[in-house]
């Protein structure tokens, strides 16, 4: 490849500036205008989203410290199982424009849009702007960037930075600029305080290219790859010192954690144990001898170099990965006789491919063979790898097409797009069927079609290769539209329909056609959205897809409230009327008016209004708008509170109700066992939170409230 085949590409290196074609800003903000109005499309019916991150959302904006530590609640009990960088975004919205759905998720839909508009920059400085704006469009269709972008999780937060990461070294890279090089270490900070050890996932291949290919000395290179990792520090460490050197006994207790410590969970259930497995306190890690183990994987599906593409793990993500790992090998064969410094032409765009290529590779590699707790929607994580590599590859072989190996190889992608997107449209029964063979028919015209076009004219050309982009993103953009117009709830969701043989949850344990953890509902937890009810086409728990027009769940009143327990058994931790124990990892309790009175009667007199399992307290605290003390955290095995800090309270009058757990049948006291991190109750935190119901029961008296147990801590017994 030279720069006279590549006419569309700047200068780079040198820092020239490319004249705009007049048709480019129109096309960007066209664009990035689309982008938004897919990510804001009917962004209320999520409701509350994850109702476990909204109530710290709700807690940051009353109380600072809350703010500042990401507490659960208001109190300062005990903070989520992250960081609070994720969370510091809409807190801040909820503190301007109050307690809402949309102040929630407007931020997190910002969020991918400013993702789309630094990978068009990205790819556009070396690619030109028509690559930029595929690479762009590719990102934004991507079915799993829809659903997170529309969600309250970390992950879209961190799918930004990661983006900008790339972006940085980049522009780094072009000239051998400390600036950038420093501010590429800050967003890997920002990265860490979002997601901890995922954000260094792709530090290894990015520092070598720096490293290897910077166009300066080797010695002035690993001084300023020293001063990015001293930003990153800097940028990741300031919060954590803060937290490690706070005394313990003033601000609230690490969630996610067995001994209060942010290290603990950074290398332990959110860091290495995610890799092997060996998560202590979290729901269980996978492994081999794992429920459904075989092959690897447990309870969180089976591991292996197919997990990406497999069940509905690549409805998510796959529909051009691909197509991109094809296009990463013609841009590094096409670009590989380039000079190593990336101080040409050449250069730069092998360096971009190694870049996006090599942080695409080992994130890959990572989510196909990690044996810890792996959701589908992590893989958002791929999605800006996969689109820059898609319009990268792209403008370099078209570019090259006069070339019979460069046609082919094009025509090949292109064919192979479209019979993949054939077959994962077949993976919803019923879903579209007339698309995917519209998918497979165009794909395939155009792709044979495609190395004869120049022999027809200009016309014919563009004719042809936009019959291939429609035929590569009409998938991906179906799964798309499915996504938006649903609305999604709980902890672990998943995009476009519901899709049999999922791997990627845990194992099929209690698993439907839609996969385990998705309840996708118009409500918001807590029963606070008016008219909240169930979308066209979204799916009870292990009843696969409804038909459009049937709608409804039972147990989903006209507020919008979700049924007491999503799952049977309990697995909400939620019993008649919503009860519930420690922990829940999929959607909170239905809260009745009554119960809403109870807590807020008096609620100023009180640190926290009630005490209850996390998922149900973000519902209780979400309906209430006051403080309740999640007891054992999100996966309900943190030993916080102990029972002697818990009597503590109790005396000092600090907690006014304790709401007690519902009946679990055989089959839930089994999940249950394996949702709490050592195997029930006797396990770390669930003996504590056992222990604390126990005492509360023979202890206070109990009334039934909204068909719900509440315990009055301030009335005992005797």
């Amino acid at each position: 490849m030279t720069t006279a085949a590549l006419p569309i590409l700047p200068a780079a290196a040198a820092g020239a500036r490319t004249a705009r074609p007049g048709w480019e800003r129109p096309a960007l903000a066209g664009l990035l205008i689309a982008t938004a109005a897919l990510l804001l499309w009917d962004l209320g019916s999520s409701g509350y989203a994850n109702s476990f991150y909204s109530a710290a959302v709700q807690a940051g904006s009353e109380s600072w410290k809350a703010f500042f530590f990401g507490s659960s609640d208001a109190g300062n009990s005990i903070t989520v199982d992250k960081p609070p960088a994720a969370l510091w975004p809409m807190m801040l919205s909820v503190r301007l424009f109050g307690l809402g759905s949309w102040q929630i998720l407007v931020p997190q839909a910002l969020m991918g849009v400013a993702t789309t508009g630094v990978l068009y920059a990205a790819v556009r400085r070396q690619f030109g702007p028509g690559a930029a704006l595929l690479s762009g469009a590719a990102f934004a269709l991507t079915p799993v960037a829809a659903l997170m972008f529309r969600f309250n999780n970390p992950d879209a937060l961190l799918t930004l930075l990661l983006t900008v990461t790339v972006y940085c070294l980049l522009r780094a890279l072009e000239g051998a600029h400390t600036r950038w090089l420093v501010w590429a270490g800050v967003a890997v900070g920002f990265a860490f305080l979002t997601k901890t050890l995922q954000a260094f996932v792709i530090l290894p291949p990015l520092a070598v290219l720096y490293a290897v290919c910077a166009p300066t000395g080797l010695r002035r290179r690993l001084g300023q790859l020293l001063l990015a990792g001293g930003a990153m520090v800097v940028a990741g460490g300031w919060w954590v010192a803060v937290v490690e050197l706070w005394p313990a006994s003033s601000r609230p207790y690490i969630g996610g954690s067995q001994n209060n410590s942010f290290l603990e969970l950074t290398l332990g259930y959110n860091g290495l144990g995610r890799i092997n497995g060996n998560e202590t306190g979290s729901v269980g890690g996978g492994g081999a001898g794992g429920p459904g183990g075989a092959g690897g994987g447990g309870r969180w599906g089976e591991s292996g170099i197919d997990r990406l593409f497999s069940g509905n793990i690549g409805g998510q993500i796959s529909w051009l990965l691909p197509a991109a790992l094809v296009l990463l090998v013609a841009g590094l064969v096409i670009t590989w006789r380039a000079r190593r410094a990336t101080d040409s032409v050449d250069g730069m765009a092998r360096a971009a491919f190694l870049a996006w290529g090599g942080s695409l590779l080992i994130t890959a590699v990572v989510f196909s063979y990690m044996q810890g707790i792996f959701h589908e929607y992590y893989t958002v994580a791929l999605a800006p790898f996969v689109a820059a590599l898609i319009g990268m590859g792209v403008a370099v072989l078209w570019e090259e097409r006069g070339s019979a190996v460069a046609a082919a190889t094009l025509s090949g992608t292109l064919a192979l797009t479209a019979v993949w997107s054939y077959v994962l449209l077949g993976r919803a029964t019923g879903y579209l069927p007339w698309l995917r063979w519209a998918v497979l028919v165009g794909g395939l015209l155009a792709a044979v079609a495609l190395p004869f076009a120049g022999r027809a004219g200009r016309r014919m050309v563009r004719a042809i290769a936009g019959l291939g982009v429609v035929a590569a993103l009409a998938g991906p953009f179906a799964y798309c539209m499915t996504t938006v117009s649903t609305g999604h709830t709980g902890s672990i969701v998943t995009a476009g329909p519901a899709v049999a043989g999922s791997r990627g949850g845990p194992g099929g344990m209690l698993g439907g056609p839609g996969g385990f953890g998705e309840m996708r509902q118009g409500g918001r937890d807590g029963g606070q959205q008016p008219g909240g009810t169930l979308p066209q086409g979204a799916v009870p728990p292990g009843q696969g897809a409804v038909p459009p027009g049937q709608g409804g769940m039972p147990g989903a009143d006209g507020r919008g409230a979700e049924r007491p327990g999503g799952f049977p058994g309990g697995m909400t931790g939620g019993g008649p009327g919503g009860g519930g124990g420690a922990g829940g990892l999929l959607n909170g309790a239905r809260v009745s008016s009554e119960a809403e009175a109870a807590l807020t009667a008096g609620a100023d007199s009180y640190t926290w209004a009630a005490a209850i399992g996390s998922q149900n307290a973000a519902s209780y605290q979400l309906a209430s708008g006051v403080p309740v003390m999640p007891v054992g955290g999100f996966n309900g095995s943190d030993p916080s509170p102990t029972l002697e800090q818990f009597k503590e309270y109790v005396r000092d009058g600090r907690i006014h109700w304790f709401i007690g757990q519902g009946g679990t049948t055989a089959a839930g006291a089994e999940a249950d066992g394996g949702r709490r991190g050592g195997g029930g109750p006797a396990g770390p935190g669930g003996g504590t939170s056992t222990e604390i119901e126990n005492w509360v029961k023979a202890t206070f008296k109990e009334s039934t409230v909204g068909g719900a147990t509440f315990y009055d801590l301030t009335a005992p017994t005797s």
